[in-house]
């Protein structure tokens, strides 16, 4: 009996208007080739066109059309003047994190469907905040800096501070680095805490935490670990009253905000010694080249890395890819940002 062959998959019968609005330096890691290719069978899109001046005469040619507007770091705040010069435009996907300072108010009464990657790149966040974590509870920042200078093994009696084995880690804020970051932690020998006031004991023990109030969890926490969101009511939420809650020898871990953090008072604290920090952002950022924190042996920066970059970007674009999909589909998306969830959300 002869092989009936598949049929032909069945193409939308719509194909949406699609702009990319966004530093074009970083559209092919965004979309590689494969990537670009299957959101091309998913819209009409020009991929020479890179949108980051709306005010440009091919920008305004092309927004006239524009139904999905597919955006990513350097991309112009969508404002009233953006929306009268797309009429048709009904869905933004954002190739990136928030999107509090992209979508005005005015793109929020129009009832925009606003999509964003924030929960792919919280993935690398996570995992670099548990690397910290556990390099953090062996001291191998300290001692790595300790060996350069001395090129000797510290003897056996110095390491008494050092392992993980029952190592408090305090975690401020369920975000969705946070959640991830908690289920990362879950298979090892650690006791976890969390701070969010918006999850209650019991969904802190589905999390694999205890459940805690932020002044108790920073002094009965050697790690801590900030994943809160940056929005007025957490401006400062670490100030010198706070710092000075965490137990002698902790260290702060910071891949949230520096606006979090009272930049003089932790400065005090590691320039006392007092204090350990791993962190991958600063206020202001970056620091400037006389700050001290350069320097120090019991600090550890990084520049701003720990969200997507290089390769992992290509996680960004497949969730834009998948979004528009579930579009094509007449499915809502998946990864959906509501104007309420702003109050307490970057």
């Amino acid at each position: 009996m002869p092989s009936v062959p598949p049929k032909p998959p069945v193409a939308p019968s719509h194909l949406p208007v699609a702009l990319f609005a966004m530093d074009p330096v970083h559209l092919p890691e965004l979309f590689p080739p494969t990537l670009l290719a299957r959101l091309r069978e998913l819209a009409r899109i020009d991929p020479t066109l890179v949108v980051q001046d709306f005010t440009k005469p091919e920008a305004a040619a092309a927004l006239a059309e524009t139904e999905v507007l597919i955006t990513g770091w350097g991309c112009p705040p969508i404002d009233v003047d953006v929306l009268a010069a797309a009429p048709h435009l009904h869905t933004v996907l954002h190739a990136a994190g928030s999107v509090r300072s992209l979508i005005g108010e005015a793109g929020w009464q129009r009832g925009l469907t606003v999509s964003s990657a924030v929960q792919a790149n919280a993935l690398p966040v996570a995992e670099y905040t548990l690397a910290a974590v556990l390099l953090a509870g062996k001291d191998a920042f300290g001692l790595r800096e300790r060996f350069r200078r001395e090129r000797v093994y510290p003897a056996p009696g110095e390491y008494t501070h050092v392992g993980n084995l029952g190592r408090r880690i305090g975690v401020i804020g369920a975000s969705r680095v946070g959640r991830r970051l908690l289920e990362l932690l879950r298979p090892f020998e650690l006791t976890t805490t969390l701070y969010d006031p918006y999850v209650d004991a019991a969904e802190a023990r589905s999390l694999g935490a205890t459940a805690l109030p932020l002044d108790e969890l920073l002094r009965t926490s050697d790690i801590v670990s900030l994943h809160a969101p940056d929005i007025p009511e957490t401006y400062r939420m670490l100030d010198a009253d706070r710092l000075a809650l965490i137990p002698d020898g902790g260290v702060l871990i910071n891949t949230s905000r520096g606006a979090l953090v009272d930049p003089e008072a932790l400065t005090e604290e590691l320039v006392s010694g007092r204090l350990g920090a791993v962190l991958d952002v600063t206020e202001p950022e970056p620091l400037p080249a006389n700050s001290p924190l350069y320097n120090l042996p019991n600090v550890f920066l990084t520049p701003h890395i720990a969200g997507s970059l290089g390769n992992e970007l290509a996680r960004l674009g497949g969730t834009v890819v998948d979004e528009l999909a579930l579009l094509a589909a007449g499915l809502p998306p998946a990864h959906r940002v509501w104007h309420s969830d702003l109050a307490r959300s970057a």
